[in-house]
């Protein structure tokens, strides 16, 4: 790979205790220390200084220098800043010697802890934390990943002794202690209201991800569209269209064609995939090593291929649509919600709509909303793949004030944006900021705001976000019901590189005892020759092997005392 960029991460240490810090961090302030490593320019990274306290604002943020200043001192912070755009970590000092941390609303820039030395040492990168605490991979972890890789982590990380301060929550470091608690929850709002916060939070959300830096957005469906048109209106924007080498026409590429067409400050490119860029193919750059397993670890050489046209074309900043389907196209597991109101008529009405859609019968989803049974309604799910040989544990509840859609969405959300801090983590290997709208708190906040049995439909295709955002974008575009599709690149990709992924099958896992080589060498050659395969289970198992392999190609950041770095 072309100038490997280190990993942007930052963290800090409890008061009182002796600090340590990894090695080339810069020290932001001392006595307990924050630091940070890698490259973090002076818009993803503020401080200001009050009466009481001091505050850092780490990653984009869309307050001003103005608003920083009116909230360093405020004795309630979340209350004061939820309504931020953006995707950031706050960090205040309080002059007692206190350090507060708050996490996002969605989970988008996770922060973990070690216990070390009598105190806590926090940061935003697990795999950098865990040179700590020995490197060690957690299995127990690991295996929950492989059973269901969307189950809630229960504040674990993939790293034996690294925990996780779930998002939405405060983290308070004073005396040697750590005290954990939730600042963020979810109020309704009418329709209309909600649609107006959708829209203020993806507009404030891009503007602080792309002002004043060279910007690029994938450039396909309604998400990536609706990201494209708000960040030109802050300058050029680069927008990318992955196709099939044999197929420029159709699809994807006429809608990013008609798109780019009535925006002048929207160049379109092209970037074909051939053979080389199917899954499992050995890229030309090693996979760096993240976190957790990352989803594209599978697909790696098309990342990859993406990220080095981004950078060619000096790319600063890419956005992505990520978080977008989980958000706008939910199951239909509010059946569950209008069951538990004991509102019939409009379950009756619901399912029947949903029925006609997956050609089935209503009554079985009237019953398993009844049941209960959200697995029914989400199509399937709620086994365990059959090379995984042990049930994991039970994934912690859910919160008490959200019904069952909410709660689902709220997990799906978490899980999609801690996953894709693992991609971001990918491309700063190739210099590229990756930035994901749709995962912002104020986003989430806007559409769980909404009642799931409106943002939940049959009939219509988004309708929170055409609500929010439809007048933006060209007709086309607004009226699109269906997406691109990879299934068929999947199966050709598995049958191309067929003896490398039964390689993996008789992998690491294997030999560690977390999946059992036979069941999944017969799900490969079953995907190979084309069946019906249930990616969802099959592909986590493949990325966390590759993910493996990265991990012990590559060394984790190297710790020191702060006192001997002086």
């Amino acid at each position: 790979m072309r100038g490997r960029h280190a990993v942007n991460w930052f963290g800090g240490c409890s008061p009182g205790t002796r600090a340590v810090v990894p090695v080339g961090a810069r020290v932001i302030w001392g006595d307990p220390p924050l630091w940070t490593a890698g490259h973090w320019p002076g818009r993803l990274l503020r401080t200001v200084s009050g009466r009481t306290a001091r505050l850092a604002v780490l990653g984009p943020c869309a307050a001003g220098t103005a608003d920083l200043a009116r909230v360093v001192d405020s004795r309630d912070l979340s209350a004061a800043t939820r309504a931020w755009g953006g995707s950031f970590t706050l960090v205040r000092r309080l002059d007692d010697g206190a350090v507060e941390v708050m996490t996002d609303a969605a989970g988008a820039c996770p922060v973990y802890t070690v216990a070390h030395r009598g105190g806590v040492v926090w940061g935003s990168s697990s795999r950098a934390l865990s040179g700590l605490t020995g490197g060690l991979v957690d299995t127990a972890w690991l295996a929950g990943y492989l059973a269901d890789s969307r189950r809630d982590t229960a504040g674990r990380s993939a790293w034996s002794g690294v925990g996780m301060v779930p998002a939405g929550h405060r983290m308070l470091l004073r005396d040697g202690e750590m005290q954990i608690s939730p600042w963020w929850t979810s109020a309704p709002r009418p329709w209309d209201d909600a649609a107006a916060a959708l829209r203020g939070a993806l507009r404030e959300g891009v503007r602080a991800a792309v002002t004043g830096v060279a910007t690029s957005c994938d450039l396909a469906g309604m998400d990536s569209s609706t990201l494209a048109v708000l960040a030109a209106e802050h300058g050029p924007v680069l927008g990318m269209t992955v196709h099939p080498a044999a197929v420029d026409e159709g699809g994807d590429v006429a809608y990013a064609r008609t798109l780019a067409g009535t925006l002048p400050n929207l160049r379109h490119m092209l970037l074909p995939l051939e053979q080389r860029h199917s899954p499992l193919s050995q890229a030309p750059s090693r996979l760096p090593a993240t976190d957790e397993p990352a989803p594209s670890s599978v697909t790696w050489s098309r990342l990859s291929a993406q990220l080095l046209a981004l950078a060619d074309s000096r790319v600063v900043c890419h956005l992505t649509g990520d978080g977008g389907d989980s958000l706008f196209l939910p199951p239909p597991t509010h059946l569950i919600d209008l069951a538990h109101a004991r509102r019939w008529g409009r379950l009756a009405a619901e399912a029947q709509a949903w029925a006609l859609l997956r050609r089935a019968s209503p009554w079985g989803l009237v019953r398993a909303a009844v049941r209960g049974d959200h697995h029914a309604l989400i199509g399937g799910g709620g086994r365990r793949p059959p090379w995984v040989p042990a049930a994991a544990p039970e994934p912690p509840a859910a919160p008490a004030h959200l019904g069952t859609c909410d709660a689902l969405l709220l997990a799906e959300v978490r899980y999609t944006a801690r996953s894709a801090h693992t991609e971001q983590q990918l491309a700063e290997a190739f210099g590229i900021e990756l930035r994901n709208p749709f995962l912002d708190g104020p986003v989430l906040d806007a559409v769980l705001s909404a009642a799931p049995w409106r943002r939940c439909s049959a009939t219509r295709y988004k309708p929170l976000l055409t609500a929010a955002v439809g007048s933006l974008l060209p007709p086309m575009t607004r009226e699109r019901v269906t997406k691109g599709v990879f299934v068929g690149e999947f199966h050709r990709g598995v049958r191309a590189n067929l003896r490398r992924a039964l390689a993996l099958a008789d992998g690491r896992l294997a030999a560690l005892g977390l999946v059992r080589p036979a069941p999944l060498r017969a799900a490969l050659h079953a995907a190979a020759l084309g069946a019906e395969t249930a990616w969802p289970m099959l592909v986590p198992a493949l990325n966390a092997e590759l993910w493996l392999a990265a991990v012990e190609h590559s060394a984790a950041p190297r710790w020191h005392d702060l006192a001997r770095a002086r």
